[in-house]
Protein backbone atom coordinates (compact mmCIF):
# COMPACT_ATOMS: atom_id res chain seq x y z
CA UNK A 1 0.00 0.00 0.00
CA UNK A 2 2.87 2.37 0.89
CA UNK A 3 4.58 1.50 -2.42
CA UNK A 4 1.39 2.36 -4.31
CA UNK A 5 1.21 5.73 -2.50
CA UNK A 6 4.83 6.57 -3.36
CA UNK A 7 4.24 5.59 -6.98
CA UNK A 8 1.17 7.83 -7.12
CA UNK A 9 3.11 10.75 -5.66
CA UNK A 10 5.95 10.15 -8.11
CA UNK A 11 3.51 10.01 -11.01
CA UNK A 12 1.79 13.18 -9.81
CA UNK A 13 5.13 14.96 -9.39
CA UNK A 14 6.34 13.98 -12.85
CA UNK A 15 3.09 15.03 -14.53
CA UNK A 16 2.95 18.33 -12.63
CA UNK A 17 6.56 19.34 -13.25
CA UNK A 18 6.34 18.35 -16.92
CA UNK A 19 3.28 20.55 -17.41
CA UNK A 20 4.79 23.49 -15.52
CA UNK A 21 8.08 23.20 -17.40
CA UNK A 22 6.47 23.10 -20.83
CA UNK A 23 4.14 25.98 -19.97
CA UNK A 24 6.74 28.32 -18.45
CA UNK A 25 10.28 27.60 -19.55
CA UNK A 26 10.20 27.74 -23.39
CA UNK A 27 8.26 31.03 -23.37
CA UNK A 28 10.55 32.62 -20.77
CA UNK A 29 13.58 31.43 -22.73
CA UNK A 30 12.35 33.26 -25.82
CA UNK A 31 11.69 36.41 -23.78
CA UNK A 32 15.17 36.27 -22.27
CA UNK A 33 16.68 35.63 -25.69
CA UNK A 34 15.35 38.97 -26.91
CA UNK A 35 16.39 40.69 -23.67
CA UNK A 36 19.96 39.61 -24.28
CA UNK A 37 19.83 40.34 -27.98
CA UNK A 38 18.63 43.89 -27.33
CA UNK A 39 21.30 44.34 -24.66
CA UNK A 40 24.36 43.09 -26.57
CA UNK A 41 23.54 43.83 -30.22
CA UNK A 42 25.38 47.10 -29.72
CA UNK A 43 28.57 45.03 -29.98
CA UNK A 44 27.76 44.19 -33.60
CA UNK A 45 26.25 47.57 -34.36
CA UNK A 46 29.64 49.01 -33.37
CA UNK A 47 31.22 47.46 -36.47
CA UNK A 48 29.44 50.17 -38.50
CA UNK A 49 28.12 52.64 -35.93
CA UNK A 50 31.45 53.57 -34.34
CA UNK A 51 32.86 54.73 -37.66
CA UNK A 52 29.66 56.51 -38.69
CA UNK A 53 29.44 58.43 -35.41
CA UNK A 54 33.21 58.72 -34.74
CA UNK A 55 33.00 56.85 -31.44
CA UNK A 56 36.42 55.93 -29.98
CA UNK A 57 36.91 52.63 -28.05
CA UNK A 58 36.83 54.57 -24.76
CA UNK A 59 33.63 56.45 -25.69
CA UNK A 60 31.95 53.29 -26.94
CA UNK A 61 32.99 51.36 -23.82
CA UNK A 62 31.62 54.09 -21.54
CA UNK A 63 28.36 54.31 -23.48
CA UNK A 64 27.89 50.53 -23.51
CA UNK A 65 28.49 50.43 -19.76
CA UNK A 66 25.89 53.16 -19.02
CA UNK A 67 23.28 50.41 -19.38
CA UNK A 68 24.59 48.78 -16.22
CA UNK A 69 24.59 51.96 -14.13
CA UNK A 70 20.82 52.43 -14.45
CA UNK A 71 20.33 48.66 -14.30
CA UNK A 72 22.08 48.67 -10.91
CA UNK A 73 20.00 51.58 -9.60
CA UNK A 74 16.64 50.13 -10.68
CA UNK A 75 17.18 46.39 -10.15
CA UNK A 76 16.04 45.98 -6.53
CA UNK A 77 13.07 48.40 -6.78
CA UNK A 78 11.94 46.56 -9.91
CA UNK A 79 12.04 43.15 -8.21
CA UNK A 80 10.14 44.48 -5.20
CA UNK A 81 7.53 45.90 -7.60
CA UNK A 82 7.25 42.49 -9.28
CA UNK A 83 6.52 40.90 -5.91
CA UNK A 84 3.86 43.56 -5.22
CA UNK A 85 2.11 43.76 -8.60
CA UNK A 86 2.68 40.19 -9.81
CA UNK A 87 5.11 38.69 -12.29
CA UNK A 88 2.63 38.60 -15.18
CA UNK A 89 2.02 42.36 -15.26
CA UNK A 90 5.51 43.45 -14.28
CA UNK A 91 7.44 41.26 -16.73
CA UNK A 92 5.12 42.48 -19.49
CA UNK A 93 5.82 46.10 -18.48
CA UNK A 94 9.57 45.51 -18.52
CA UNK A 95 9.57 43.93 -21.97
CA UNK A 96 7.35 46.50 -23.66
CA UNK A 97 9.33 49.49 -22.38
CA UNK A 98 12.77 48.05 -23.11
CA UNK A 99 11.66 47.02 -26.62
CA UNK A 100 10.56 50.56 -27.43
CA UNK A 101 13.78 52.08 -26.09
CA UNK A 102 15.93 49.51 -27.90
CA UNK A 103 14.27 50.43 -31.19
CA UNK A 104 15.01 54.08 -30.40
CA UNK A 105 18.73 53.27 -30.50
CA UNK A 106 18.46 53.74 -34.27
CA UNK A 107 18.13 57.49 -33.54
CA UNK A 108 21.60 57.80 -31.96
CA UNK A 109 23.60 60.63 -33.58
CA UNK A 110 26.60 60.98 -31.28
CA UNK A 111 28.15 60.18 -27.90
CA UNK A 112 25.55 61.94 -25.72
CA UNK A 113 22.47 60.43 -27.34
CA UNK A 114 24.26 57.06 -27.16
CA UNK A 115 24.89 57.52 -23.43
CA UNK A 116 21.28 58.58 -22.72
CA UNK A 117 19.59 55.75 -24.60
CA UNK A 118 21.88 53.09 -23.12
CA UNK A 119 21.10 54.48 -19.66
CA UNK A 120 17.34 54.38 -20.35
CA UNK A 121 17.60 50.86 -21.75
CA UNK A 122 19.22 49.63 -18.54
CA UNK A 123 16.51 51.25 -16.42
CA UNK A 124 13.77 49.68 -18.55
CA UNK A 125 15.23 46.15 -18.49
CA UNK A 126 16.23 46.20 -14.82
CA UNK A 127 14.57 43.46 -12.83
CA UNK A 128 13.81 41.11 -15.70
CA UNK A 129 16.40 38.43 -14.94
CA UNK A 130 16.17 38.38 -11.13
CA UNK A 131 12.42 38.73 -11.49
CA UNK A 132 12.26 35.59 -13.60
CA UNK A 133 14.58 33.73 -11.18
CA UNK A 134 12.30 34.77 -8.30
CA UNK A 135 9.26 33.77 -10.38
CA UNK A 136 10.80 30.32 -11.00
CA UNK A 137 11.19 29.80 -7.24
CA UNK A 138 7.39 30.14 -7.00
CA UNK A 139 6.97 27.27 -9.43
CA UNK A 140 9.96 24.91 -9.11
CA UNK A 141 11.04 23.06 -5.94
CA UNK A 142 14.71 23.38 -4.92
CA UNK A 143 15.60 19.97 -6.36
CA UNK A 144 14.76 21.18 -9.88
CA UNK A 145 16.26 24.65 -9.86
CA UNK A 146 19.82 24.18 -11.19
CA UNK A 147 18.65 22.39 -14.34
CA UNK A 148 15.65 24.70 -14.86
CA UNK A 149 17.73 27.87 -14.37
CA UNK A 150 20.43 26.45 -16.66
CA UNK A 151 17.85 25.66 -19.35
CA UNK A 152 16.29 29.11 -18.99
CA UNK A 153 19.69 30.81 -19.06
CA UNK A 154 20.84 28.90 -22.13
CA UNK A 155 19.20 31.86 -23.85
CA UNK A 156 22.36 33.83 -23.01
CA UNK A 157 24.80 31.91 -25.22
CA UNK A 158 22.03 31.13 -27.72
CA UNK A 159 21.40 34.87 -28.10
CA UNK A 160 24.98 35.30 -29.26
CA UNK A 161 25.05 31.98 -31.17
CA UNK A 162 22.00 32.92 -33.26
CA UNK A 163 22.27 36.66 -32.82
CA UNK A 164 25.79 36.93 -34.24
CA UNK A 165 24.95 35.76 -37.78
CA UNK A 166 21.52 37.43 -37.57
CA UNK A 167 23.10 40.76 -36.62
CA UNK A 168 25.68 40.39 -39.37
CA UNK A 169 22.89 39.84 -41.92
CA UNK A 170 20.92 42.84 -40.66
CA UNK A 171 24.02 45.01 -41.06
CA UNK A 172 23.84 43.92 -44.70
CA UNK A 173 20.58 45.90 -45.08
CA UNK A 174 22.75 49.01 -45.19
CA UNK A 175 21.10 51.70 -47.36
CA UNK A 176 17.59 50.17 -47.40
CA UNK A 177 15.02 52.98 -47.16
CA UNK A 178 17.88 55.38 -46.43
CA UNK A 179 18.84 53.71 -43.15
CA UNK A 180 22.23 52.32 -42.19
CA UNK A 181 22.59 48.63 -41.41
CA UNK A 182 23.14 49.25 -37.70
CA UNK A 183 19.85 51.18 -37.54
CA UNK A 184 17.98 48.25 -39.09
CA UNK A 185 19.67 45.97 -36.55
CA UNK A 186 18.22 47.89 -33.60
CA UNK A 187 14.74 48.13 -35.15
CA UNK A 188 14.32 44.53 -36.29
CA UNK A 189 15.76 42.90 -33.17
CA UNK A 190 13.68 44.99 -30.75
CA UNK A 191 10.25 44.71 -32.41
CA UNK A 192 9.57 41.09 -31.26
CA UNK A 193 10.29 42.12 -27.66
CA UNK A 194 7.24 44.41 -27.59
CA UNK A 195 5.03 41.66 -29.02
CA UNK A 196 6.22 39.07 -26.50
CA UNK A 197 5.69 41.62 -23.75
CA UNK A 198 1.99 41.73 -24.54
CA UNK A 199 1.95 37.92 -24.75
CA UNK A 200 3.12 37.75 -21.11
CA UNK A 201 -0.26 39.08 -20.02
CA UNK A 202 -1.94 35.98 -21.47
CA UNK A 203 0.60 33.19 -20.94
CA UNK A 204 2.05 33.75 -17.46
CA UNK A 205 0.37 32.93 -14.13
CA UNK A 206 1.60 34.49 -10.89
CA UNK A 207 1.37 31.52 -8.50
CA UNK A 208 0.51 27.77 -8.67
CA UNK A 209 -2.59 28.31 -6.53
CA UNK A 210 -4.22 30.34 -9.33
CA UNK A 211 -3.13 28.15 -12.26
CA UNK A 212 -6.32 26.98 -13.95
CA UNK A 213 -4.25 24.95 -16.41
CA UNK A 214 -3.21 22.61 -13.55
CA UNK A 215 -5.60 20.12 -11.99
CA UNK A 216 -6.70 20.70 -8.39
CA UNK A 217 -4.51 17.79 -7.27
CA UNK A 218 -1.49 19.21 -9.11
CA UNK A 219 -2.02 22.68 -7.63
CA UNK A 220 -2.26 21.25 -4.12
CA UNK A 221 0.87 19.10 -4.48
CA UNK A 222 3.00 21.88 -5.99
CA UNK A 223 1.88 24.51 -3.49
CA UNK A 224 2.66 22.14 -0.62
CA UNK A 225 6.09 21.26 -2.02
CA UNK A 226 7.06 24.91 -2.51
CA UNK A 227 5.89 25.78 1.01
CA UNK A 228 7.88 22.84 2.40
CA UNK A 229 11.07 24.13 0.72
CA UNK A 230 10.37 27.65 1.97
CA UNK A 231 10.09 26.36 5.54
CA UNK A 232 13.67 25.08 5.63
CA UNK A 233 16.23 27.16 7.52
CA UNK A 234 18.23 29.49 5.26
CA UNK A 235 21.75 30.83 5.73
CA UNK A 236 20.37 34.34 5.17
CA UNK A 237 17.20 34.95 7.16
CA UNK A 238 14.69 37.77 6.83
CA UNK A 239 16.75 40.93 6.24
CA UNK A 240 16.06 44.36 4.82
CA UNK A 241 18.04 45.56 1.81
CA UNK A 242 20.21 47.71 4.12
CA UNK A 243 20.92 44.71 6.34
CA UNK A 244 21.75 42.64 3.27
CA UNK A 245 24.39 45.17 2.26
CA UNK A 246 26.19 44.41 5.55
CA UNK A 247 25.71 40.63 5.34
CA UNK A 248 28.92 38.69 4.63
CA UNK A 249 27.22 35.87 2.72
CA UNK A 250 25.33 38.29 0.49
CA UNK A 251 28.39 40.43 -0.33
CA UNK A 252 30.63 37.47 -1.10
CA UNK A 253 28.01 35.84 -3.33
CA UNK A 254 27.56 39.12 -5.18
CA UNK A 255 31.31 39.32 -5.77
CA UNK A 256 31.42 35.68 -6.89
CA UNK A 257 28.61 36.30 -9.38
CA UNK A 258 30.33 39.46 -10.61
CA UNK A 259 33.24 37.50 -12.09
CA UNK A 260 31.09 35.32 -14.34
CA UNK A 261 28.70 38.16 -15.16
CA UNK A 262 31.52 40.54 -16.10
CA UNK A 263 33.11 37.90 -18.31
CA UNK A 264 29.92 37.16 -20.22
CA UNK A 265 29.06 40.84 -20.56
CA UNK A 266 32.52 42.01 -21.61
CA UNK A 267 32.91 39.27 -24.22
CA UNK A 268 29.42 39.84 -25.63
CA UNK A 269 30.42 43.45 -26.35
CA UNK A 270 34.10 43.11 -27.31
CA UNK A 271 34.41 39.61 -28.77
CA UNK A 272 33.12 40.61 -32.24
CA UNK A 273 35.82 43.30 -32.37
CA UNK A 274 38.48 40.86 -31.11
CA UNK A 275 37.66 38.45 -33.94
CA UNK A 276 37.23 41.20 -36.55
CA UNK A 277 40.80 42.22 -35.71
CA UNK A 278 42.04 39.07 -37.49
CA UNK A 279 40.96 40.58 -40.82
CA UNK A 280 37.64 38.73 -41.10
CA UNK A 281 34.64 40.07 -42.97
CA UNK A 282 31.51 41.04 -41.00
CA UNK A 283 29.75 37.81 -42.02
CA UNK A 284 32.79 35.67 -41.15
CA UNK A 285 33.00 37.45 -37.81
CA UNK A 286 29.33 36.74 -37.16
CA UNK A 287 29.56 33.02 -37.80
CA UNK A 288 32.87 32.52 -35.98
CA UNK A 289 31.66 34.56 -33.00
CA UNK A 290 28.76 32.12 -32.62
CA UNK A 291 30.97 29.03 -32.20
CA UNK A 292 31.94 29.50 -28.50
CA UNK A 293 28.33 30.31 -27.64
CA UNK A 294 27.04 27.19 -29.36
CA UNK A 295 29.41 25.00 -27.34
CA UNK A 296 28.54 26.81 -24.11
CA UNK A 297 24.80 26.39 -24.78
CA UNK A 298 25.06 22.61 -24.64
CA UNK A 299 27.54 22.27 -21.79
CA UNK A 300 25.76 24.65 -19.40
CA UNK A 301 22.64 22.45 -19.51
CA UNK A 302 24.66 19.29 -18.89
CA UNK A 303 26.50 20.99 -16.00
CA UNK A 304 23.21 22.12 -14.42
CA UNK A 305 21.71 18.65 -14.72
CA UNK A 306 24.80 17.10 -13.15
CA UNK A 307 24.59 19.57 -10.26
CA UNK A 308 20.94 18.63 -9.64
CA UNK A 309 21.60 14.91 -9.98
CA UNK A 310 24.46 14.96 -7.47
CA UNK A 311 22.95 17.68 -5.26
CA UNK A 312 26.36 19.43 -5.29
CA UNK A 313 26.61 23.20 -5.80
CA UNK A 314 29.87 24.61 -4.43
CA UNK A 315 32.37 22.78 -6.68
CA UNK A 316 30.10 23.11 -9.70
CA UNK A 317 30.19 26.87 -9.10
CA UNK A 318 33.91 27.17 -8.29
CA UNK A 319 35.19 25.00 -11.15
CA UNK A 320 33.23 27.05 -13.68
CA UNK A 321 34.93 30.21 -12.40
CA UNK A 322 38.37 28.58 -12.60
CA UNK A 323 37.69 27.64 -16.23
CA UNK A 324 37.06 31.33 -16.99
CA UNK A 325 40.34 32.31 -15.32
CA UNK A 326 42.29 29.68 -17.28
CA UNK A 327 40.66 30.63 -20.59
CA UNK A 328 41.12 34.39 -20.34
CA UNK A 329 44.53 34.00 -18.71
CA UNK A 330 45.72 32.10 -21.79
CA UNK A 331 44.79 34.93 -24.19
CA UNK A 332 48.16 36.64 -23.89
CA UNK A 333 49.96 33.37 -24.76
CA UNK A 334 48.23 32.90 -28.11
CA UNK A 335 47.84 36.51 -29.24
CA UNK A 336 47.72 36.75 -33.03
CA UNK A 337 46.53 33.13 -33.55
CA UNK A 338 42.89 32.86 -34.62
CA UNK A 339 41.88 29.26 -33.83
CA UNK A 340 43.59 29.14 -30.40
CA UNK A 341 41.87 32.44 -29.61
CA UNK A 342 38.46 30.93 -30.45
CA UNK A 343 39.35 27.92 -28.27
CA UNK A 344 40.27 29.91 -25.15
CA UNK A 345 37.27 32.20 -25.64
CA UNK A 346 35.17 29.02 -25.68
CA UNK A 347 36.70 27.94 -22.37
CA UNK A 348 35.86 31.31 -20.83
CA UNK A 349 32.26 31.30 -22.07
CA UNK A 350 31.66 27.67 -21.07
CA UNK A 351 32.74 28.63 -17.57
CA UNK A 352 30.73 31.86 -17.50
CA UNK A 353 27.48 30.15 -18.48
CA UNK A 354 27.91 26.75 -16.78
CA UNK A 355 28.38 28.74 -13.56
CA UNK A 356 24.85 30.13 -13.62
CA UNK A 357 22.65 27.11 -12.94
CA UNK A 358 24.49 25.83 -9.82
CA UNK A 359 25.15 29.34 -8.52
CA UNK A 360 21.56 30.61 -8.66
CA UNK A 361 20.25 27.29 -7.31
CA UNK A 362 22.67 27.62 -4.38
CA UNK A 363 21.78 31.26 -3.81
CA UNK A 364 18.01 30.76 -3.96
CA UNK A 365 18.04 28.22 -1.11
CA UNK A 366 20.44 30.29 0.98
CA UNK A 367 17.87 33.06 1.32
CA UNK A 368 14.58 33.01 3.16
CA UNK A 369 11.50 33.62 0.96
CA UNK A 370 10.98 37.10 2.45
CA UNK A 371 14.56 38.07 1.56
CA UNK A 372 14.75 36.43 -1.87
CA UNK A 373 13.18 39.27 -3.89
CA UNK A 374 15.64 41.90 -2.68
CA UNK A 375 18.53 39.46 -2.27
CA UNK A 376 18.44 37.93 -5.77
CA UNK A 377 17.98 41.36 -7.34
CA UNK A 378 20.77 42.83 -5.22
CA UNK A 379 23.27 40.14 -6.20
CA UNK A 380 22.37 40.51 -9.86
CA UNK A 381 22.47 44.31 -9.68
CA UNK A 382 25.95 44.38 -8.12
CA UNK A 383 27.29 41.78 -10.54
CA UNK A 384 25.88 43.65 -13.53
CA UNK A 385 27.35 46.92 -12.31
CA UNK A 386 30.74 45.22 -12.20
CA UNK A 387 30.01 43.82 -15.66
CA UNK A 388 29.31 47.31 -16.96
CA UNK A 389 32.52 48.55 -15.40
CA UNK A 390 34.38 45.68 -17.06
CA UNK A 391 33.17 46.82 -20.49
CA UNK A 392 34.53 50.28 -19.88
CA UNK A 393 37.76 48.97 -18.32
CA UNK A 394 38.49 46.66 -21.25
CA UNK A 395 37.95 49.58 -23.65
CA UNK A 396 40.20 51.86 -21.60
CA UNK A 397 43.04 49.32 -21.36
CA UNK A 398 42.68 48.44 -25.05
CA UNK A 399 42.90 52.13 -25.99
CA UNK A 400 45.93 52.59 -23.73
CA UNK A 401 47.89 49.45 -24.69
CA UNK A 402 46.37 48.33 -28.00
CA UNK A 403 45.93 44.84 -26.49
CA UNK A 404 42.67 43.01 -25.79
CA UNK A 405 44.38 40.22 -23.76
CA UNK A 406 45.72 42.82 -21.33
CA UNK A 407 42.26 44.39 -21.16
CA UNK A 408 40.81 41.04 -20.06
CA UNK A 409 43.36 40.36 -17.30
CA UNK A 410 41.28 42.00 -14.51
CA UNK A 411 38.61 39.38 -15.19
CA UNK A 412 41.17 36.61 -14.64
CA UNK A 413 41.91 37.98 -11.19
CA UNK A 414 38.24 38.52 -10.31
CA UNK A 415 37.15 34.98 -11.28
CA UNK A 416 40.09 33.34 -9.52
CA UNK A 417 39.25 35.22 -6.32
CA UNK A 418 35.58 34.33 -6.80
CA UNK A 419 36.32 30.60 -7.08
CA UNK A 420 38.37 30.69 -3.87
CA UNK A 421 35.74 32.75 -2.06
CA UNK A 422 32.80 30.48 -2.84
CA UNK A 423 34.73 27.45 -1.59
CA UNK A 424 35.70 29.21 1.64
CA UNK A 425 32.23 30.64 2.24
CA UNK A 426 30.42 27.35 1.73
CA UNK A 427 32.85 24.93 3.40
CA UNK A 428 30.87 24.93 6.67
CA UNK A 429 27.57 24.57 4.88
CA UNK A 430 28.39 22.13 2.06
CA UNK A 431 26.50 19.29 3.69
CA UNK A 432 23.38 21.47 3.81
CA UNK A 433 23.70 22.46 0.15
CA UNK A 434 22.70 19.05 -1.10
CA UNK A 435 19.11 18.95 -2.21
CA UNK A 436 17.10 16.64 -0.03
Amino acid sequence: MQTDTKAAVSSLEKATMRRVTLRMVPFLMVCYFFALLDRVNVGFAALQMNQDLSLSPAVFGLGASMFFVSYFLCEVPSNLALEKFGARRWIARIMITWGIISMSMCLVVGPYSFYVLRFLLGAAEAGFFPGVVLFLTYWFPAAYRARIIAVFMVSIPVASFLGSPLSAMLLGLNGLLGLRGWQWLFIMEALPTVLFGFACLYLLTDKPATAKWLTAEQREWLTGRIESDAGKKAAIGHLSIWQLLRNRHFLVMAMVCAGASATGTALSIWQPQILKGFGLSIMETGFLNSVPYGIASVLMILWGRHSDRTGERRWHTALALLLIAVGLGSMSLIEGMLLPTVLVLSFALIGAYSFKGPFWALTSVWMSPKTAAAGLAGINAISNLVGGGAISLVGWIKGLTGSFPLGLMPLVLLTAIGATSVLLLTRKHHAKEKVQ
